[in-house]
């Protein structure tokens, strides 16, 4: 029977632009002009991307997790040409992740619906993220952090989907067996394979049908979950 129902975030609760550098980031590029680094938007992005894959390759070949401060401190390093201070690295961050969060929007009607599934079942959110108070915070605007028995982070676990330890860590956190939890996403390996490798049945959002995953577990959205739960 199922209790507890896990929730990937970011492309499954609320829509967002996967590209970071995808807006011209102005309140960033004058934090860091007042390093004295002048920046066009063009050359934020490349230094951006210079720092970021790298992380990013590493993670997906062995899942552990990096933070918004690595990326940072490895941007930074490089502009500089000398280390950062870990204060001035803080603070471009936090710069950099309210102008990404601008380009960051719930589903139209996610928090009734949310609030009826809370009802009936315990719910958690499983996200690949790199800064804790991230989907915190956007939880908390939505009015919906105290629907969440647990949010479950792979900056805070140190394991990104689909590693079995972060989603562990969610069992545990809820006192959930695999057979007593439903997973829900929009990324087949992180929140379909994932997953399903360690008991939980999942759902995966693909309208398109690309992951080619069995009729009965795909969705167009989120919302089509309360068909399949009935």
């Amino acid at each position: 029977m199922t209790t507890h129902l896990l929730f990937d975030f970011f492309g499954t609760l609320v829509q967002y632009s996967p590209d970071r550098c995808d807006t011209e980031y102005p309140r960033t590029r004058a934090t860091l002009q007042e390093l004295g680094l002048t920046l066009s938007a063009d050359e934020l992005t490349a230094a951006w991307e210079q720092a970021w894959y790298p992380l990013e390759e590493r993670s997906l070949a062995d899942h552990r997790e990096f933070s918004m401060v690595d990326v940072g401190a490895v941007l930074l390093r490089s502009l500089l040409g000398s280390e950062p201070d870990p204060a001035q690295t803080r603070a471009l961050m936090d710069v950099y992740i309210d102008e990404w969060n601008a380009g960051v929007t719930p589903l139209e009607g996610i928090a009734e619906w949310l609030e009826g599934l809370a009802q009936e079942y315990r719910l958690a959110i499983v996200s690949n993220v790199h800064e804790a108070d991230l989907v915190p915070t956007h939880l908390e605007a939505l009015g919906l952090r105290h629907r969440f028995d647990a949010v479950i982070l792979s900056v805070e676990v140190g394991w990104r989907k689909p590693h079995p330890a972060i989603y562990a860590t969610a069992l545990e956190a809820l006192g959930a067996q695999a057979n007593q939890a439903v997973f829900v996403g929009d990324t087949h390996t992180a929140d379909f394979v994932g997953p399903e490798g360690v008991g939980i049945k999942s759902f995966l959002i693909d309208p398109q049908d690309r992951a080619g995953v069995p009729a009965p577990r795909r969705l167009d959205t989120v919302f089509d979950l309360s068909t399949r739960l009935a």
